[in-house]
């Protein structure tokens, strides 16, 4: 029986190293813990850390790895924006109309065109959702600048692997702080202090266009893991699964006869060690990145599965029993 449902997932986020290790929790103790198993060296490497827009992974990374840049991924802020203009939406329907939206309502109609990109857009589109806001009054002006407000935000993060100035970035924040500040909507201006705060990480997304795009693809193969296997009622089989499909010699990048193992030692599935002689460098470039995200392992509470598919089998002595291992 596991203690937390949610687990934390550290993935090497440039290169083809895969998932380095898991870790049973998402808290500032348990990001800590597997840093400690850790060699020194190996961690004085990571350069930067990518991560979603969690205090809790970001304090732990300052503590853990003092030396590396954290890089907050652009996709998260950008959906923190796409929340914020739906909490718009809603509030001043329910203040304006008395009740929630219904499809008749023109702020209804647009809900999903005001989440999309501009550029994704056509005219015709644009047209169809501007024009009907603009002339709805109230609810219709609210919506459309806190709707400028987020593409602002895009605006800027879209100077990403670009190569902009200290100049371009600047005059894109100040334009998108000054209108969220001007703008006198709750959810707009908390936005801006949001990004305000986490600032130095975006500023660092902007800089170097890292994001944690590889944790997450890990995420979703481990969840099709648990959803073809119908489940797992026994945790360690699962973590077993998970690292035997989500390392690098599984998905083929690297021969058997050239594989070692990440330093930390933390998959089954790698069983050659590094020995006394071999540093890290034998294994890891001079400086590379990580990212970090939680997803969450699949109940052991599950109902029982029916007799035609249920199948027992004890965990895996090594990497030999993998085969075996079945739902």
């Amino acid at each position: 029986m596991t203690r937390d449902r949610w687990h934390t997932g550290f993935v090497d986020a440039l290169g083809n190293g895969g998932l380095l290790g898991q870790v049973e929790g998402r808290t500032v103790a348990d990001v800590l813990a597997w840093l400690a198993t850790t060699p020194l060296e190996w961690k004085k490497r990571i350069r930067y850390v990518a991560i979603d827009m969690s205090a809790t992974y970001r304090a732990a990374v300052r503590t853990g790895l003092p030396d590396a840049i954290v890089v907050v991924d652009h996709f998260h802020v950008v959906q923190l924006a796409n929340k914020m203009l739906s909490l718009v939406r809603r509030r001043t329907t329910a203040q304006v109309r008395g009740r929630r939206g219904r499809a008749s309502d023109p702020e209804w109609k647009a809900r999903r065109r005001l989440l999309r990109n501009r550029e994704d857009l056509t005219d015709e589109q644009f047209a169809r959702m501007w024009n009907p806001l603009l002339d709805e009054g109230q609810i219709g002006q609210t919506l459309l600048t806190a709707w400028i407000a987020k593409e602002s935000l895009r605006n800027l993060l879209a100077l990403a692997r670009t190569g902009p100035s200290r100049h371009q970035v600047g005059l894109a924040r100040w334009k998108f702080l000054t209108w969220c500040v001007d703008s006198d909507i709750p959810e707009v201006r908390t936005l801006a202090t949001t990004v305000d705060r986490w600032w130095p990480e975006i500023a660092s997304f902007i800089d170097t266009g890292h994001s944690n795009a590889k944790s997450e693809g890990i995420n979703r193969v481990i969840k099709l893991v648990a959803r073809n296997a119908f489940g797992f009622r026994n945790a360690t089989n699962q973590r077993l699964r998970t690292r035997c499909v989500t390392t690098r010699r599984a998905r083929g990048h690297i021969r058997r006869t050239h594989f070692m193992q990440c330093p930390g030692h933390c998959g089954p599935c790698c069983n050659r060690r590094h020995s006394s002689s071999t540093s890290a460098s034998a294994f890891w470039p001079r400086n590379f990145s990580i990212c970090m995200s939680s997803f969450r392992m699949a109940s052991l509470k599950r109902a029982a599965l029916s007799a035609s598919t249920a199948r027992t089998c004890a965990a895996p002595s090594s990497l030999t029993d993998v085969s075996s291992i079945r739902n």
